[in-house]
């Protein structure tokens, strides 16, 4: 099965973006998937590249060769992100550039190169992955927090000068999910969390996917500019 549609998701190497990246392979798309590390996929219809979306050049190369290989792009899932949780004052400098390069300016980098052939799609998609530490004001996650709070403005914005080129650009926050991203924080925070929700359960890759889903059908080509947070935060 090939539905013949391109989806170029980032931080395919693990959680949610590997989930992704089998999600859309299980439905007939072409993976393109970016980390810095490898993903253990072995699949005729997926690509890998290891690149850092943080690097300009390495993000120009890696739209070049699909370019070439694929001629057009119809979705891209900018899910590549990194976390940090401390304190302003115990935050490393270094530690907080890491954030908000990763989050912020990578979404950015990745949305800026793939323009051009996103406009070559009839029904061009951009999702971004924010998280509900934006909502909840939780101590200790001002950076990371404030990247994302940084992606959803993006988001909007993005959706209203993208609108006339038929793309639509939207944002899905997943609350606490078991991934390598919340391995460094303590269970008990993010059950606290999960207790707070409209619906008190843990997310799981799956509840991801089905907003993603929802945000890249044909029939969502007026949903744009909008941010979904998982469990009813918002």
């Amino acid at each position: 099965m090939n539905n013949g549609q391109v989806v170029l998701i980032s931080g395919s190497s693990s959680g949610i973006g590997l989930h992704l990246a089998k999600h859309y392979l299980e439905r007939g798309w072409t993976v393109v998937g970016c980390a810095r590390h490898a993903a253990p996929i072995a699949h005729d219809r997926y690509v890998h590249v290891c690149a850092d979306v943080t690097n300009p050049t390495a993000v120009e190369q890696m739209f070049g060769e699909i370019r070439t290989r694929f001629g057009v792009v119809h979705a891209i899932i900018n899910n590549a992100g990194v976390a940090s949780m401390n304190a302003i004052a115990l935050t490393p400098p270094a530690t907080a550039r890491q954030v908000l390069e990763t989050n912020v300016l990578g979404t950015f980098l990745l949305t800026h190169a793939g323009l051009r052939l996103l406009r070559r799609a009839k029904n061009g998609r951009i999702v971004n992955v924010t998280s509900i530490a934006v909502p909840a004001r939780l101590a200790g996650e001002a950076i990371y927090a404030a990247s994302k709070s940084a992606v959803e403005t993006f988001t909007r914005i993005a959706a209203r000068e993208l609108g006339p080129f038929g793309i639509t650009c939207n944002t899905v926050g997943p609350s606490p999910i078991r991934t390598r991203l919340t391995s460094a924080v303590p269970v008990t925070t993010l059950q606290a969390l999960v207790d707070q929700q409209a619906v008190p359960r843990w997310a799981e890759p799956e509840d991801v996917a089905h907003v993603v889903d929802f945000f890249l059908s044909e029939r969502s080509s007026l949903v744009t500019g909008q941010v979904v947070y998982l469990g009813g935060y918002g």
